[in-house]
């Protein structure tokens, strides 16, 4: 893992963010890469260079940010784009090679009620870069317990699974693999890659309305230090795929949660 991004909001907790970014990094030798996704409407033709202006002002921003991080000698970039975020994380992936982006569950919105906000629901959506959605002021301790849950144990590819063995690897950790047998599911989707089976300890078989119910439901038996799940359209957040923001009523754990890309389903 050699480069990690971390979309910085205007959330006042978006340092602490950083900091357990910087604090997971350590481990890994990565570097660090920050963006600002702060967007600012203006009226056309009102202010000649006011491009210029907003990017020195969202630079201003992110030193303030950077500066409150105890950077423990790691190196942090800034990154920088235009245009929609989503874009703008692409381009900056086909530039870098982000292995890991680290956000908070709910980003500018101040809805309480709202697990993952507009940009952190478009981030999650919207890319193929594995993601960490870490809650927020969780101070980083290291990953012993990782719960991964899936409906389908179907993986195009193993290599979509190298974030959770590169994160299992470093930290020793116990990997329990929850297959969530959904209504509708195939014969295909309980075989399981064989792969994940080789990263982990044990494999459950449960029956559930959802995947996330699965979750629920071993959750507090399992205390994992870490939720897995897959993102791809029949997947995980396959309830919630058709707008971006995702209440906590509909998912919420009080863990990290690594995200791994599936791009074909």
């Amino acid at each position: 893992m050699n480069n990690i991004l971390v979309p910085i909001g205007t959330s006042p907790d978006s340092s602490k963010t950083l900091q357990y970014a910087v604090d997971f990094a350590t481990n890994f030798g990565a570097k660090i890469f920050v963006m600002d996704v702060i967007s600012v409407a203006t009226a056309m033709g009102s202010l000649a260079n006011v491009e210029e202006k907003v990017a020195k002002s969202n630079k201003e921003h992110l030193k303030e940010v950077i500066d409150e991080v105890d950077t423990k000698n790691i190196e942090i970039k800034i990154a920088t784009y235009t245009g929609d975020i989503i874009d703008g994380l692409n381009d900056i992936n086909k530039e870098l090679g982000i292995d890991l982006i680290i956000i908070a569950p709910k980003s500018n919105d101040i809805k309480e009620e709202l697990y993952l906000g507009n940009t952190s629901g478009r981030i999650i959506k919207q890319t193929d870069i594995p993601t960490l959605i870490v809650p927020k002021g969780t101070t980083f301790k290291p990953i012993k317990k990782i719960m991964t849950a899936f409906g389908s144990g179907i993986l195009k590819r193993s290599s979509i699974l190298t974030p959770l063995a590169t994160i299992k690897n470093k930290f020793k950790s116990e990997v329990s693999l929850l297959l969530v047998k959904r209504p509708g599911y195939s014969e295909d989707d309980l075989k399981v890659n064989t792969a994940l089976l080789d990263l982990s300890k044990k494999l459950t078989i449960t029956e559930n309305a959802t995947t996330y119910l699965g979750v629920m439901e071993f959750y507090h038996e399992e205390h994992p230090d870490m939720l897995c799940v897959f993102r791809r359209k029949r997947g995980f957040f396959k309830k919630l795929w058709e707008k971006n923001t995702i209440l906590k009523s509909e998912f919420h754990v009080p863990v990290p949660v690594l995200v791994l890309s599936v791009k074909k389903d």
